[in-house]
Protein backbone atom coordinates (compact mmCIF):
# COMPACT_ATOMS: atom_id res chain seq x y z
CA UNK A 1 0.00 0.00 0.00
CA UNK A 2 1.18 3.25 -1.01
CA UNK A 3 0.89 6.55 0.23
CA UNK A 4 -0.95 7.83 -3.37
CA UNK A 5 -3.13 4.96 -3.25
CA UNK A 6 -6.73 4.62 -4.41
CA UNK A 7 -9.52 6.41 -1.63
CA UNK A 8 -10.21 2.77 -1.01
CA UNK A 9 -7.13 1.07 -1.98
CA UNK A 10 -8.57 -2.76 -0.23
CA UNK A 11 -11.30 -2.78 -2.82
CA UNK A 12 -9.45 -4.31 -5.70
CA UNK A 13 -7.93 -6.76 -3.69
CA UNK A 14 -10.83 -8.05 -2.38
CA UNK A 15 -11.98 -8.55 -6.55
CA UNK A 16 -8.51 -10.65 -7.00
CA UNK A 17 -8.76 -14.26 -8.28
CA UNK A 18 -9.31 -16.44 -5.64
CA UNK A 19 -9.86 -13.74 -2.37
CA UNK A 20 -13.35 -14.13 -2.56
CA UNK A 21 -13.27 -17.86 -1.74
CA UNK A 22 -11.16 -17.23 0.67
CA UNK A 23 -13.19 -14.79 2.49
CA UNK A 24 -16.42 -17.28 1.85
CA UNK A 25 -13.89 -19.89 3.20
CA UNK A 26 -12.68 -18.12 6.39
CA UNK A 27 -16.16 -16.66 7.14
CA UNK A 28 -17.56 -20.26 7.15
CA UNK A 29 -15.25 -21.57 9.65
CA UNK A 30 -15.53 -18.82 11.88
CA UNK A 31 -19.33 -19.20 11.72
CA UNK A 32 -19.31 -23.07 12.51
CA UNK A 33 -16.81 -21.95 15.81
CA UNK A 34 -19.51 -19.88 17.06
CA UNK A 35 -21.92 -22.20 16.53
CA UNK A 36 -20.29 -24.59 18.92
CA UNK A 37 -22.88 -25.41 21.70
CA UNK A 38 -19.67 -24.67 24.42
CA UNK A 39 -19.53 -21.07 22.73
CA UNK A 40 -22.82 -20.57 24.03
CA UNK A 41 -21.85 -21.31 27.89
CA UNK A 42 -18.17 -20.45 28.01
CA UNK A 43 -16.91 -18.41 25.31
CA UNK A 44 -14.78 -16.63 27.68
CA UNK A 45 -12.81 -19.79 28.84
CA UNK A 46 -12.36 -20.48 25.37
CA UNK A 47 -11.30 -16.84 24.48
CA UNK A 48 -8.42 -16.67 27.39
CA UNK A 49 -6.95 -19.84 25.53
CA UNK A 50 -7.35 -18.91 21.68
CA UNK A 51 -4.92 -15.71 23.08
CA UNK A 52 -2.59 -17.91 24.91
CA UNK A 53 -2.36 -20.02 22.09
CA UNK A 54 -2.51 -16.97 19.87
CA UNK A 55 0.83 -15.21 21.84
CA UNK A 56 2.61 -18.78 21.55
CA UNK A 57 2.16 -18.80 18.07
CA UNK A 58 3.59 -14.96 17.53
CA UNK A 59 7.07 -15.63 19.76
CA UNK A 60 7.27 -18.44 18.08
CA UNK A 61 7.50 -16.55 14.63
CA UNK A 62 9.99 -14.54 16.58
CA UNK A 63 12.00 -16.41 17.66
CA UNK A 64 10.73 -17.92 20.81
CA UNK A 65 9.21 -21.63 19.96
CA UNK A 66 8.07 -22.86 23.24
CA UNK A 67 5.12 -25.57 23.94
CA UNK A 68 2.01 -24.27 24.90
CA UNK A 69 2.41 -26.05 28.90
CA UNK A 70 5.88 -24.44 29.82
CA UNK A 71 3.85 -20.85 28.13
CA UNK A 72 0.99 -21.50 30.24
CA UNK A 73 3.16 -22.59 33.68
CA UNK A 74 5.35 -19.62 33.23
CA UNK A 75 5.22 -16.49 35.39
CA UNK A 76 8.60 -14.79 35.17
CA UNK A 77 9.39 -14.05 31.64
CA UNK A 78 12.57 -11.76 32.20
CA UNK A 79 14.99 -14.59 32.34
CA UNK A 80 16.56 -14.25 29.13
CA UNK A 81 16.09 -12.95 25.40
CA UNK A 82 13.13 -16.18 24.28
CA UNK A 83 11.48 -15.53 27.87
CA UNK A 84 10.99 -11.60 27.26
CA UNK A 85 9.53 -12.65 23.91
CA UNK A 86 7.19 -14.77 24.90
CA UNK A 87 6.37 -12.40 27.97
CA UNK A 88 6.26 -9.52 25.38
CA UNK A 89 3.97 -11.61 22.86
CA UNK A 90 1.82 -12.33 25.78
CA UNK A 91 1.13 -8.52 26.71
CA UNK A 92 0.48 -6.93 23.54
CA UNK A 93 -2.25 -9.85 22.79
CA UNK A 94 -3.75 -9.07 26.32
CA UNK A 95 -3.61 -5.18 25.21
CA UNK A 96 -5.28 -6.31 21.53
CA UNK A 97 -8.35 -6.64 23.35
CA UNK A 98 -8.28 -3.40 25.22
CA UNK A 99 -7.35 -1.05 22.35
CA UNK A 100 -10.37 -1.29 19.76
CA UNK A 101 -11.79 2.15 21.31
CA UNK A 102 -8.92 3.94 20.70
CA UNK A 103 -7.96 2.00 17.68
CA UNK A 104 -10.39 2.92 15.34
CA UNK A 105 -9.55 6.48 16.06
CA UNK A 106 -5.72 6.54 16.32
CA UNK A 107 -4.36 3.68 14.79
CA UNK A 108 -1.18 4.74 14.90
CA UNK A 109 -1.19 5.63 19.10
CA UNK A 110 -2.31 1.70 19.60
CA UNK A 111 1.09 0.44 16.88
CA UNK A 112 3.15 2.76 19.32
CA UNK A 113 1.35 1.41 22.91
CA UNK A 114 1.77 -2.23 21.48
CA UNK A 115 5.71 -1.33 20.71
CA UNK A 116 6.29 0.01 24.29
CA UNK A 117 4.37 -3.18 25.55
CA UNK A 118 6.60 -5.44 23.65
CA UNK A 119 10.12 -3.17 24.37
CA UNK A 120 9.59 -2.09 27.22
CA UNK A 121 9.32 -5.24 29.18
CA UNK A 122 12.19 -6.67 32.07
CA UNK A 123 15.66 -5.63 30.56
CA UNK A 124 14.21 -4.30 27.27
CA UNK A 125 17.40 -4.95 24.73
CA UNK A 126 15.67 -1.57 22.88
CA UNK A 127 17.35 1.48 24.00
CA UNK A 128 14.55 3.62 25.88
CA UNK A 129 14.58 6.51 23.16
CA UNK A 130 13.82 4.33 20.47
CA UNK A 131 10.75 2.95 22.40
CA UNK A 132 7.01 3.68 20.73
CA UNK A 133 8.00 5.99 17.97
CA UNK A 134 8.95 5.15 14.34
CA UNK A 135 12.71 4.26 13.51
CA UNK A 136 14.66 7.46 12.18
CA UNK A 137 17.38 7.25 9.49
CA UNK A 138 20.58 5.13 9.71
CA UNK A 139 18.65 3.27 12.90
CA UNK A 140 19.22 -0.62 12.49
CA UNK A 141 16.22 -3.11 12.54
CA UNK A 142 16.24 -6.34 14.25
CA UNK A 143 13.54 -8.51 13.55
CA UNK A 144 13.58 -12.20 13.67
CA UNK A 145 12.91 -14.22 10.28
CA UNK A 146 13.73 -11.01 8.30
CA UNK A 147 16.90 -8.91 7.02
CA UNK A 148 16.98 -5.55 5.15
CA UNK A 149 16.63 -7.13 1.78
CA UNK A 150 14.15 -9.77 2.45
CA UNK A 151 11.59 -8.41 1.87
CA UNK A 152 13.63 -4.84 1.38
CA UNK A 153 13.11 -2.38 3.94
CA UNK A 154 12.17 0.85 3.35
CA UNK A 155 13.57 4.11 4.23
CA UNK A 156 11.87 6.35 7.52
CA UNK A 157 10.44 8.87 4.66
CA UNK A 158 8.89 5.84 2.85
CA UNK A 159 7.18 4.36 6.14
CA UNK A 160 6.37 7.46 7.28
CA UNK A 161 3.99 8.13 4.31
CA UNK A 162 3.06 4.46 3.68
CA UNK A 163 2.20 5.02 7.73
CA UNK A 164 0.09 8.21 7.44
CA UNK A 165 -1.86 6.48 4.39
CA UNK A 166 -2.50 2.99 6.52
CA UNK A 167 -3.72 5.26 9.35
CA UNK A 168 -6.38 7.10 6.75
CA UNK A 169 -7.85 3.81 5.28
CA UNK A 170 -8.25 2.53 9.18
CA UNK A 171 -9.96 5.90 10.24
CA UNK A 172 -12.07 6.35 7.71
CA UNK A 173 -12.70 2.35 6.45
CA UNK A 174 -12.89 -0.05 3.66
CA UNK A 175 -15.46 -1.81 1.82
CA UNK A 176 -13.28 -4.76 1.59
CA UNK A 177 -13.60 -7.72 3.77
CA UNK A 178 -12.27 -7.89 7.31
CA UNK A 179 -10.17 -10.69 6.69
CA UNK A 180 -8.40 -8.32 3.71
CA UNK A 181 -8.09 -5.54 5.54
CA UNK A 182 -6.47 -7.51 8.20
CA UNK A 183 -4.05 -9.07 6.03
CA UNK A 184 -2.73 -5.70 4.93
CA UNK A 185 -2.52 -4.82 8.25
CA UNK A 186 -0.11 -7.31 8.56
CA UNK A 187 1.43 -7.57 5.66
CA UNK A 188 1.71 -3.70 5.70
CA UNK A 189 3.48 -3.39 9.19
CA UNK A 190 5.71 -6.40 8.60
CA UNK A 191 7.03 -5.08 5.21
CA UNK A 192 7.74 -1.32 6.52
CA UNK A 193 9.07 -2.48 9.81
CA UNK A 194 8.71 0.73 11.31
CA UNK A 195 9.80 0.38 14.76
CA UNK A 196 13.87 -0.82 15.61
CA UNK A 197 12.32 -4.13 17.07
CA UNK A 198 9.51 -6.10 17.29
CA UNK A 199 7.80 -5.37 14.40
CA UNK A 200 6.39 -9.05 13.92
CA UNK A 201 4.55 -8.85 17.38
CA UNK A 202 3.50 -6.03 17.16
CA UNK A 203 1.97 -6.65 13.45
CA UNK A 204 0.12 -9.67 14.20
CA UNK A 205 -1.22 -7.78 17.12
CA UNK A 206 -2.43 -5.66 14.84
CA UNK A 207 -4.29 -7.88 12.83
CA UNK A 208 -5.56 -9.59 15.85
CA UNK A 209 -7.43 -5.94 16.41
CA UNK A 210 -8.45 -6.05 13.11
CA UNK A 211 -10.16 -8.85 13.18
CA UNK A 212 -11.76 -8.70 16.43
CA UNK A 213 -13.82 -5.12 15.77
CA UNK A 214 -14.73 -5.90 12.18
CA UNK A 215 -17.46 -8.30 13.63
CA UNK A 216 -15.90 -11.27 11.77
CA UNK A 217 -14.50 -12.86 15.32
CA UNK A 218 -15.27 -10.14 18.25
CA UNK A 219 -14.68 -12.59 21.02
CA UNK A 220 -11.30 -13.09 19.69
CA UNK A 221 -11.37 -16.99 19.40
CA UNK A 222 -9.84 -17.41 16.42
CA UNK A 223 -5.75 -16.89 17.01
CA UNK A 224 -4.54 -16.19 13.30
CA UNK A 225 -1.40 -15.98 14.95
CA UNK A 226 -1.52 -19.84 16.04
CA UNK A 227 -1.99 -20.78 12.26
CA UNK A 228 0.73 -18.42 11.19
CA UNK A 229 2.82 -20.40 13.51
CA UNK A 230 1.56 -23.53 12.38
CA UNK A 231 2.12 -23.31 8.40
CA UNK A 232 5.96 -22.42 9.16
CA UNK A 233 8.02 -20.01 9.18
CA UNK A 234 9.54 -20.55 5.60
CA UNK A 235 5.47 -20.27 4.02
CA UNK A 236 5.23 -17.67 6.80
CA UNK A 237 8.05 -15.17 4.88
CA UNK A 238 7.84 -16.77 1.80
CA UNK A 239 3.72 -15.34 1.82
CA UNK A 240 5.23 -11.92 2.86
CA UNK A 241 7.42 -11.86 -0.04
CA UNK A 242 4.26 -12.01 -1.91
CA UNK A 243 2.45 -8.86 -0.33
CA UNK A 244 5.82 -6.72 -0.26
CA UNK A 245 6.05 -7.29 -3.94
CA UNK A 246 3.19 -5.46 -4.78
CA UNK A 247 1.86 -8.00 -7.64
CA UNK A 248 -1.44 -9.06 -7.60
CA UNK A 249 -0.81 -12.58 -7.17
CA UNK A 250 1.77 -12.04 -4.71
CA UNK A 251 -0.92 -9.98 -2.74
CA UNK A 252 -3.78 -12.50 -3.22
CA UNK A 253 -0.88 -14.98 -2.24
CA UNK A 254 -0.91 -13.41 1.20
CA UNK A 255 -4.42 -12.83 2.09
CA UNK A 256 -4.66 -17.05 0.98
CA UNK A 257 -2.59 -17.08 4.18
CA UNK A 258 -3.55 -15.08 6.41
CA UNK A 259 -7.10 -16.72 5.68
CA UNK A 260 -5.54 -20.27 5.95
CA UNK A 261 -3.85 -19.11 9.66
CA UNK A 262 -7.24 -17.96 10.66
CA UNK A 263 -8.96 -21.15 9.83
CA UNK A 264 -6.20 -23.06 11.90
CA UNK A 265 -6.69 -20.86 14.48
CA UNK A 266 -10.66 -21.67 14.34
CA UNK A 267 -9.31 -25.63 14.40
CA UNK A 268 -7.46 -25.03 17.61
CA UNK A 269 -10.80 -23.44 19.05
CA UNK A 270 -12.64 -25.73 18.37
CA UNK A 271 -10.37 -28.93 20.00
CA UNK A 272 -10.34 -26.43 22.86
CA UNK A 273 -14.51 -26.38 22.62
CA UNK A 274 -14.81 -30.48 22.30
CA UNK A 275 -12.13 -30.82 25.21
CA UNK A 276 -14.21 -28.52 27.01
CA UNK A 277 -17.31 -30.37 26.23
CA UNK A 278 -15.53 -33.49 27.26
CA UNK A 279 -15.10 -31.89 30.67
CA UNK A 280 -10.61 -32.75 29.62
CA UNK A 281 -10.37 -29.03 30.29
Amino acid sequence: MHANAPADPLGPLAALPGVADTVDSVRTAVDRLYGHRVMRRRAAEVASEAALRGARGSAALSGADWALEEVRRRTDFGDDAQARTVGAALRVTAEAGEALDVWRGTPLRVLARLHLLAAGGPAPRTGPDTVGRPRLAGEPVTEPLLTDDHPPLPGPDAVAARLDALNRLLVHGSSAPALVTAAVVHGELLTLRPFTSHNGLVARAAQRIVLLGSGLDPKGVAPAEAGHAETGTEAYTRALAGYASGTAAGMAEWIAHCGRAVELGVRESVAVCEALQRGAA
